[in-house]
């Protein structure tokens, strides 16, 4: 019963804390309205050997006192002096190691490292320190009473546990019964819904496994896929008619964890760069009402942003994005700024990268990846309340697979369009130390013909950075690219030094997004073109994406 007593009371904190959002702000994270299932499983069995632990060593000193003098309050007392000093310094550090994972990137972790210090430190004060001596102080010699037969049974059988009391034996036995219990296949625990509830998806039969890679099949593949990271991403660059010229950036993620909802995130950005300004929102939201897409190809999502209770934001518009082998329609605005913008590929084929759509991270994972490097892009931007009609050029990267993070530490991703039809990106995956173990790019000719780019076939030269004032990120801020086989240089600097996006709130990251000034040659010969950039893992970060 006591070492329950800790036990329930970090399933307690849990659901004050994680559940219900409480500190969500201070710890950096984003409740979902319920606890995971295995939180409390696993606590329950790392926390009942803890706590019996500290039980076994507490009661054994009472009895060997108790034995000594035939004195109950005098074995309490000596019980508790002899051990508490050794208790006390255990559980200090376990409550210190485990209270470290509060600032871990993931939220199980956190959970599970808050839950194990607040029980083992009740555990170890109230509970061990007070009510077990106050308990035992109360009930007198009835603590050490056992029946004759049985006693005498144990002196014959157990000698390894001659002495053993009554509250001993029942207490190893409620524990092997209830750690048994608790580890054992079961429903939810804990997993309180609020109310009102959101959402819930209808659970969806396991997946039939599959061997990868597979041939990337379109329009098929452009819809959602049963992996656990997908995204649907739009960089582009637009000119109105007086001249005034944007970059945008429109993005949709769905990420599929275990038995969690699948859940959406979205980022919308604007840069004015003619009037060097920069705006961008983010939402998310949990459940299958997101997605609507057609079940014989292409993608029809719609997020409105909801919070962890399933309400959706007051006055806010659906963002959506729908399309399918290469024709596409995004929609997205906020009070300040917004797009709605009709792309098209055209005849221009969809780039398959590492020739066959399949990128191996390695012991990250894998994923699949194809781009639409040059969609013919008109409609309108609104700017607060103002109407702009533009027009301009897109890019598509459409990524999906089992993975959850790259290289450890984040990535840095070009994608430049030149004038005279080439198009090329480029991706530096960068580890914890600094190195890059995977770097990629991929070449399109101007008849949209293309070819994978080893690391030896370019080289990247930083030659700026910028420092920013928000978040303390240090990222690079200008660019040397060269493709010796090609005689091509680019120069790329950014429009705006501050197009940094962070996203915390949606999917845990600090990121650097935004369009570039290019100046290029080829074989000496000056070249204009269009850029974007994305830089992550620069700044503070909750989860990576």
């Amino acid at each position: 019963v006591m070492n329950t007593l800790s036990i329930v009371a970090s399933f307690g904190a849990l659901a004050w804390i994680f559940q219900d959002g409480n500190l969500s702000a201070l710890l950096g994270f984003q409740p979902l309205g319920f606890v995971e299932t295995t939180q409390p499983v696993i606590l329950f069995c790392v926390l009942f050997g803890l706590s019996m632990d500290y039980e076994v060593f507490l009661l054994s000193r009472m009895k060997e006192a108790y034995d000594r003098t035939g004195d109950n309050q005098e074995a309490v007392a000596e019980g508790l002096e002899r051990s508490g000093r050794i208790v006390t310094s255990a559980a200090l550090i376990v409550v210190l190691v485990a209270g470290s994972f509060a600032f871990a990137d993931i939220v199980l972790i956190k959970a599970l490292g808050l839950g194990v210090a607040i029980a083992v430190a009740l555990d170890a004060t109230i509970v061990r320190a007070l009510l077990v001596p106050a308990t035992m102080r109360l009930l007198g010699d009835r603590n050490w009473w056992l029946p004759g037969r049985l006693r005498r049974w144990i002196d014959t059988r157990l000698p390894l546990v001659e002495g053993a009391t009554l509250v001993q034996l029942g207490a190893l036995v409620l524990a092997g019964a209830l750690v048994l219990g608790a580890c054992s296949p079961g429903g939810r625990i804990l997993a309180v819904e609020p109310t009102p509830s959101p959402p819930r998806p209808t659970p969806t039969p396991a997946r039939i496994a599959v061997v990868d890679p597979q041939p990337v099949s379109l329009p098929e593949d452009d819809g959602p896929h049963d992996r656990l990271t997908e995204w649907w991403y739009y960089t582009g660059h637009l000119s109105a008619e007086n001249g005034d010229r944007y970059g945008f950036e429109f993005v949709i993620f769905r990420a599929e964890r275990g038995d969690f909802p699948v859940t959406w995130a979205s980022h919308l950005a604007l840069t004015d760069e003619s009037g060097n300004l920069f705006r961008y929102d983010q939402r998310s939201e949990i459940g299958p009402q997101v997605d609507d897409s057609p079940s014989d190809g292409g993608f029809d999502l719609s997020i409105m942003g909801r919070d962890e209770l399933g309400r959706p934001q007051p006055g806010a518009t659906p963002w959506s994005m729908r399309g399918a082998a290469g024709s596409d329609l995004i929609d997205a605005s906020t009070a300040d700024f917004g797009l709605r913008l009709r792309l098209d590929a055209g005849e221009r084929p969809p780039v398959l990268h590492d020739s066959i759509g399949w990128i191996d991270f390695g012991p990250g994972g894998s994923s699949y990846y194809y781009s639409r490097t040059r969609m013919d892009a008109v409609g309108t931007l609104t700017i607060e309340g103002r109407p702009v009609e533009v027009e301009g050029q897109a890019w598509f990267d459409h990524q999906w697979g089992d993975f959850v993070a790259v290289g450890g530490s984040g990535w840095d991703w070009f994608a430049v369009n030149l004038d005279d039809g080439s198009d090329l990106t480029i991706s530096l995956v960068r580890a914890r130390d600094g190195s890059y173990p995977l770097v990629y790019g991929t070449y399109v000719n101007p008849d949209g013909s293309y070819q994978h780019l080893e690391r030896d076939a370019f080289s990247v030269e930083v030659t700026d950075l910028w420092l920013s004032e928000r978040t303390g990120a240090d990222y690079p801020a200008g660019w040397r690219i060269e493709l010796p086989e090609e005689e091509l240089v680019i120069e790329l600097e950014p429009t705006l030094n501050d197009q940094e996006l962070d996203t915390r709130e949606s999917t845990g990251v600090v990121y650097w997004e935004g369009s570039q000034v290019v100046r290029a040659t080829r074989g000496g010969q000056p070249l204009g073109g269009e850029a974007y950039v994305e830089l992550t893992g620069y700044g503070p970060s909750l989860i990576a994406r």
